[in-house]
């Protein structure tokens, strides 16, 4: 090709280009890196938590947080640092754990007079957890929160599950009756109890929630609602993530199709529609009592919305059951792993019932070494791992001594709070007799262990939850003699989403003599 004019300017124009988009290649990579250079020198240095302990790695970026709780690790990961940096630690930019006993109080509190709480409820995750935009319980601001604990507190008093016992009692009867009529049909069959304590749990709180079970017991498998319901919580845990990154969050919606995005909330916000739907046809029940006994007999004027009753259903069906029935099958799996405890709780309530008919809330509340087992259980298998978050007001505020500055986020992680060398001697060791008053545990800080939280926003059901958890773990040790199957030995090495992972809890049950 001849070197006209016209050709050399051509090739000149192109080396310009070329150079010039080399150049603006190099000038936006070296702006963005410089800019993550200094923002990492600013978190490390100059950022108002730079003054707390913790990996670098963690308070350069949430990097690390978030890979550990999509991985279902995140307890564990929290845990572990506060045994490497002691009771407070920075685990994220902007974030602060701690693990002492303190912090229940100072975070979750209820503050000075006329204040909600230790620190104000913010909930971190911008997308709405109910597809009809209403609220419940476990969101709502501070006045609505508290209207609405003023209408359910009735249904969880104590006054109110005396009432509801025969209902727990027919559930509980009804567990017995479906695992002694398995062994009854092959003596070596395997079951799986983690199956059967969401069966049994599920049933009391649908006919609690909507005045008819969900028949998962009779039936003996999951019913649709409760299998969307796990699906849900590990998909919104993963997802949650997305908030510490904005455009993340927008490239995914712009992606992905919102209708697949919302297919198992609505799915689940449907289930609770349809059933609350069918209970308020009912009106006030004559047969019994239930939650909507207590909610129908407000006034209109202070009562809740429909939105907000199908919104409460929803949350009780799984607040109200996965939970227990997580902490069941922790129990039974420690106490499989500690025959000299299964010994002693088994002689305890044998000894303390003829039969299952003298069992009642009562009395199974009275027995000294099973509220001990309880407590054991819920320090070693809570069925919640990590902290609520709680951000630090405008004016800032103090947690164990340490001011945090304004907007910026703290937490007491049961986990790493439970197995804290500081807090429990011996803290891996499943020891019930360390609530019993044995001096080898005297230096522990029992007040750590707050299973059902503290102050405003404690758990509305935690006395029904302890009643439920000690009439079923009665009735079946009163009844049947268990045995763990080699394939669920090292069963609580789990993930957890939320809530824990939970894998098939294989046994063996004969009869007791």
């Amino acid at each position: 090709m001849s070197s006209t004019p016209d050709n050399i300017s051509i090739s000149l124009y192109r080396l310009i280009h070329n150079a010039s988009a080399k150049n603006m290649v190099t000038s936006i990579f070296t702006i963005v890196i410089g800019y993550f250079l200094l923002r990492a020198i600013y978190r490390l240095f100059f950022h108002p938590l730079s003054k707390f302990p913790g990996p670098k790695s963690h308070a350069i970026s949430h990097i690390p947080v978030v890979l550990s709780t999509w991985k279902g690790e995140v307890h564990k990961t929290v845990a572990l640092l506060h045994s490497q940096y002691g009771s407070v630690v920075r685990i994220a930019p902007n974030e602060v754990s701690f693990t002492d006993p303190n912090a229940w109080k100072d975070i979750y509190g209820h503050g000075s007079k006329g204040s909600a709480g230790g620190m104000p409820h913010k909930p971190l995750n911008r997308q709405a957890p109910h597809t009809n935009g209403a609220t419940s319980l476990i969101i709502a601001e501070d006045a609505d929160h508290t209207r609405m604990r003023r209408i359910f507190n009735p249904a969880f008093s104590d006054r109110a599950l005396k009432q509801q016992e025969p209902l727990f009692m027919k559930y509980v009867n009804l567990l017995a009756q479906k695992l002694r009529e398995g062994i009854e049909h092959d003596p070596d069959h395997k079951i799986d109890m983690v199956k059967m304590y969401n069966f049994t749990t599920f049933d009391i709180m649908g006919d609690l929630a909507f005045g008819e079970p969900l028949h998962m017991l009779s039936r003996a498998q999951y019913d649709p609602w409760v299998t969307s319901i796990f699906a849900n919580i590990k998909r919104s845990t993963r997802l949650g993530n997305m908030v510490h990154y904005p455009l993340v969050e927008k490239a995914f919606k712009a992606l992905v199709p919102q209708s697949v995005v919302m297919k198992k909330r609505v799915q689940h916000q449907n289930f609770s529609k349809e059933r609350v739907t069918k209970r308020l046809e009912k009106g006030r029940s004559h047969e019994g009592v239930d939650i909507w006994d207590f909610v129908l007999s407000k006034s209109e004027e202070n009562g809740l919305s429909r939105d907000e009753m199908d919104n409460n259903a929803s949350l009780f069906m799984v607040a109200g059951t996965e939970t227990t029935a997580t902490l069941l099958s922790g129990w039974t799996a420690l106490l499989l792993e500690h025959p000299r405890v299964m010994e002693a709780l088994t002689t305890e309530i044998r000894g303390a019932f003829v039969s299952p008919k003298d069992m009642s809330i009562e009395k199974t509340a009275g027995l000294p070494y099973m509220n001990a087992c309880i407590k054991e259980a819920l320090r070693l298998y809570s069925p919640l791992v990590t902290g609520r978050p709680r951000v630090s007001p405008p004016e800032g505020s103090t947690v164990c001594g340490h001011y945090i500055p304004p907007g910026l986020i703290v937490s007491a992680p049961h986990h790493a709070m439970y197995t804290s060398a500081s807090n429990f001697k011996d803290p891996h060791s499943f020891v019930p007799e360390r609530w019993l008053g044995d001096p080898r545990f005297e230096g522990d800080k029992r007040h750590a262990l707050q299973p059902f939280h503290v102050g405003p926003r404690d758990c509305l059901g935690k006395n029904m939850a302890y009643h439920e958890m000690r009439l079923i773990m009665t009735r079946i040790l009163h009844t049947f003699d268990l045995e763990l199957c080699e394939e669920s030995k090292n069963w609580r090495d789990q993930q957890c989403f939320t809530m824990r992972e939970k894998k098939p809890l294989m046994c063996t049950l004969k009869v007791a003599n």
